[in-house]
């Protein structure tokens, strides 16, 4: 068995972070338009991008299913 606890976090696991803190942006972006302007959307955008890149990154090459 392999120790899991060694293992680095999957593609998966940082695009959901990256995608998480592009929702949490949401809450508080009346207040970031006011001191950054377009750059917060530009950041929200970045950050939403980069953590779908990482999720559809970590797709499994090898078809679902029962095998033959």
């Amino acid at each position: 068995m392999s120790d899991n606890g060694s293992r680095r976090p999957s593609n998966f696991v940082i695009g959901n972070i990256f995608l998480g803190a592009a929702a949490l942006m949401l809450f508080f972006f009346v207040a970031l338009w006011e001191y950054l302007g377009v750059v917060a959307l530009l950041l929200w955008m970045a950050l939403a991008a980069i953590g779908v890149y990482f999720i559809v990154k970590d797709k499994d090459i090898n078809p679902g299913g029962p095998p033959n």
